[in-house]
């Protein structure tokens, strides 16, 4: 028999620009693509955020013909974990060996400085857990500390959203960080693939990152390589 895992998926709850009127939040692909590897294996999951509650979707992620989005946004279970997330300051790192942090723009306001996410990547982590994460959701992985002082990321393999990237949607001017130079700042070794938008992923043995928005699928099968076929 396999084990049996549980999987944390964490969304942000920030929705605003500074300047644009557009709306961002999560960037939906990102965790329905990754949970759609999951669910293949019935992984039990959970849906949390840094206050909890209802996690807001960038509104150009809904628009895209993606029937997995489809599929797992109008699944009354899925929706219903998004609509009420837990909150992050409520979460026992002990129930889960797979934590995944999506991304979405609003991810660069309120992952990098919080310190319950902090805490929870941290245990679950040195409790020989997988971390993914993927695009922006990257962000949360910049602070955090191990036990012995250094930074998750130190040396790191590592990508997630580039500069490139970001000129190109446009939103390089809307970021309050670049997330590729903050990355390199930390010490981690950053690359990107050769193309932009284009499925990347790095792994550096239980860590797991993905580039950009179609990376999430890669990252969620990757992780579930990791868990189940070493």
């Amino acid at each position: 028999m396999d084990p049996i895992y549980r999987a944390l998926i964490v969304c942000t709850n920030h929705a605003d620009y500074p300047t644009k009127l557009q709306k961002t939040g999560l960037w939906l692909s990102e965790a329905t693509h990754f949970y759609d590897e999951l669910a293949g294996r019935n992984l039990p999951y959970d849906i949390a955020s840094p206050l909890g509650g209802t996690i807001p979707i960038d509104e150009r992620s809904i628009e895209r013909r993606d029937t997995i989005n489809e599929k797992w946004y109008h699944d009354p279970t899925f929706r219903s974990k998004l609509d009420n997330s837990l909150k992050l300051d409520d979460i026992n790192p002990s129930n889960y060996q797979i934590l995944y942090f999506t991304g979405g723009h609003g991810t660069m306001w309120d992952f990098p400085d919080n310190l319950a996410l902090q805490r929870l990547t941290q245990q679950v982590y040195e409790s020989g857990g997988m971390v993914a994460a993927v695009c922006h959701g990257v962000s949360a992985l910049l602070n955090v500390m191990l036990s012995d002082g250094s930074l998750l990321i130190d040396n790191r393999q590592v990508t997630g959203f580039s500069n490139m990237e970001e000129k190109l949607v446009r939103l390089d001017e809307e970021v309050p960080f670049s997330l590729e130079d903050a990355l390199r700042q930390k010490k981690a070794l950053y690359s990107k693939g050769l193309i932009p938008f284009l499925p990347y992923i790095e792994v550096d043995e239980r860590l797991v990152t993905g580039q950009n928005p179609l990376s999430a699928r890669k990252v969620g099968r990757k992780v579930l390589e990791e868990m189940y076929e070493k």
